[in-house]
């Protein structure tokens, strides 16, 4: 209902909350979903019990009144609201999509010792989305979005499904190089340390005394891309990640290991390339060679789609920033390359 706020010729727009949603989920504890809310928006914005009033800019006021909207979708569902919530839901609105909030941050892939995975932002649902819709999925994005952790999610999610028999995850071990032999230990023990983020993942979405059962019976396999030649995986949800350290033969190689009843995805950040100097991508050449090909899709995420502590996606914005305006620098070729974990 619109009505005009006494001394003032600007109309105001009061939103019913419905009676079953507690003020207190909607509006966070100590009102800190509702300073949010004042923050992102060019509007006034009152609570008085169950009714919220906004005035200000239309366009505001009407996106102000589609989140409280989503916040109301979003608790109905069950799941709490945090202050994460807010701004994630508050971004996709603002990318003026007409995709909901709630069916984003509402779509549960995995759920695990009370902790359920979901994607938080428009482009992790589409990429969740494109891996239940393709046998190949690529996604590519910077670190902390997620490409390689929902992955992983829809692996065991398929797994436990009994869609698959097994998951496959492997990534080359470019770090190691020539060095694997010079390292101390069984050869294991050697390449462990570079498939340790997958069983880091792992960890958070199986109970830890099952994995070692699953691993020895064959049914997770994690092993470095070499190990991948010559076979064919039948009934297995295939993971590479790390993919841009691939050379273009690699990921032929890794590719054509697709068999009956399998899906891959492949991961990586084409800004991260370890490979020697010369040594071309494979990541970065594999989407002009495929693109068009039916049943492969090429997902991109971004610095808005990170993930992690909120600081990670405002430094990867302000590196992408740099490397797009800094001068060629003549002495970049003897600087050690990073290695991203």
């Amino acid at each position: 209902m619109t009505e005009p706020l006494a001394g003032s010729e600007t109309p105001a727009h009061t939103i019913i909350v419905p009676a079953s949603i507690p003020m207190v989920a909607l509006l966070g504890p100590q009102d800190e979903h509702l300073t949010l809310i004042e923050k992102a928006f060019s509007a006034d914005v009152h609570v008085r019990g169950n009714e919220i009033t906004l005035r200000g800019d239309s366009a505001e006021v009407a996106l102000a009144e589609r989140l409280v909207d989503e916040l109301v979708a979003i608790i109905r569902t069950g799941q709490g609201v945090t202050n994460e919530t807010v701004e994630r839901a508050i971004g996709i609105l603002r990318t003026e999509t007409q995709e909901r909030p709630a069916d984003v941050l509402s779509l549960n892939i995995l759920s695990n010792r009370g902790r359920t995975i979901r994607p938080k932002t428009l482009n992790q649902k589409r990429y969740v989305e494109a891996i239940d819709k393709h046998t190949i999925v690529f996604g590519i994005g910077p670190a902390g979005t997620g490409k390689t952790y929902l992955a992983m999610a829809k692996a065991v999610q398929a797994l436990q499904a009994k869609n698959v028999n097994r998951i496959i995850l492997t990534r080359p071990a470019v770090e190691a190089g020539e060095r694997l032999g010079f390292l101390p230990g069984t050869l294991s023990e050697k390449i462990d340390p570079y498939l340790r983020p997958l069983y880091d993942a792992l960890h958070d979405m199986l109970d830890p005394d099952t994995i070692p059962k699953l691993l020895a019976a064959g049914t997770i396999e994690v092993a470095p891309l070499a190990y991948m030649r010559g076979r064919t995986l039948n009934d297995a949800f295939i993971i590479l990640d790390e993919a841009q350290n691939t050379s273009p033969e690699q990921m032929k190689m890794f590719l054509t290991r697709l068999g009956f009843g399998s899906r891959m995805v492949v991961t990586g950040d084409v800004t991260q390339v370890d490979l020697p100097n010369g040594t071309h991508s494979g990541l970065r050449v594999v989407e002009e060679i495929l693109t068009g090909i039916e049943d492969v899709s090429f997902n991109r995420l971004t610095a808005h789609d990170v993930v992690r502590h909120r600081l990670v996606g405002h430094i990867v914005a302000a590196y992408d920033h740099y490397e797009a305006n800094r001068e060629p620098d003549e002495t970049e070729s003897r600087r050690p390359r990073s290695t991203r974990r």
